[in-house]
Formats: structure tokens, sequence, C-alpha cells
């Protein structure tokens, strides 16, 4: 028997924007599951987070992570499959990528910044949690002089063009 056979891949996994508000814990549900299909990250970033063309599992909105790593062929289904099975993973779509140079695949690492966009997106959630409700109303926005307390001087100014149109 022969060695197992290890293919260069780009994969670019689909995460819901509900789970995408916790994108430290998305950013390591992927790794954990690139992990377990015995691929070596080679590359990974944040490609874009953009409306879906058409809702998938409820989600209108998606953030895409690309990733380039290598691993055994045979791994590959088992990749999908945990993916399937994911409730963090809306979709995957894994291709071969042997065509592609080692600066190619380089150039597409932004992992710090992955991790750095997760951290600030986790910081800016608990700013948010932490900071009080300032004023919940229910309906438009009242404007000033619109609906609302009157004062005195508009009850007269309202009282005086009254008066007038009965004349």
């Amino acid at each position: 028997m022969g060695e197992e056979r290890v293919g260069v891949y780009e994969a670019t996994f689909l995460i819901g924007q509900a789970a995408a508000t916790d994108l430290a814990a998305a950013v390591e549900h992927v790794r954990s599951l690139l992990k377990r299909a015995g691929a070596e990250v080679l590359a990974m970033r944040k490609w874009d987070e953009r409306r879906l063309a058409y809702e998938i599992d409820k989600q209108k909105r998606g953030v895409f992570i690309l990733t380039y790593f290598k691993a055994p062929t045979s791994s590959i289904s088992g990749l999908e499959r945990d993916c399937n099975l994911s409730e963090t993973i809306l979709r995957l779509l894994v291709t071969r990528a042997d065509h592609l140079t080692d600066e190619e695949i380089a150039a597409n690492d932004a992992r710090q910044a992955l991790d750095d966009e997760a951290k600030l997106r986790s910081e800016e959630a608990k700013r948010q949690a932490e900071a009080p409700e300032e004023r919940v109303s229910i309906g438009a926005p009242v404007q000033e002089g619109e609906g609302g307390a009157e004062t005195d001087e508009e009850k007269s100014e309202d009282e005086a063009a009254a008066t007038v149109d009965q004349a």
C-alpha cells in the first residue's frame, strides 16, 4: 500500500449572520473542522460579508471565510459531512488549488486581520450589551411642534387661526 495522497485545496465557508455575531467562535469552529479533517491551514481570511441571493436557513446575510489548506484527499468527504451537520456553517465549497503557487496562497493569508476583526466585534457587542438603553419609544418619533405637548404660544396661535377661519 502506498502513502496517502495529500492535495492543496481552497474552501469557502459560508457562515450565517447570526453565527457571525461571535466571529471569533465561528472562525475557531472552521479551524476545528479543518483540524478534524487532518488539514494543515496555509491561509485563511474573511472574503466578504454580504446579502445572500436567497435565504438559507432563515438567514439573509452571511460571512464568507476563504481558506487554503493541505489535506489527505480521503478526508475531504469527511470535512463536507461535518460542515453539513454543523449549525454554524450554512454552505461549503471545496475545490482543488494545486494550480496556485505558494506565493499566491500566502498573499491570501490574513489570519491576523481576521482575528483582529473578531476581537473588535466581540468588544463592540460587549460594549453594546453593557450600555443602558437610552429611550425606547413606540411608533414614529415626535418632532418639535408635532403632536405631543404644545406650548401656550402654540395653543394661542392655533386658537387665533381658528377664529380667523370662522370669520
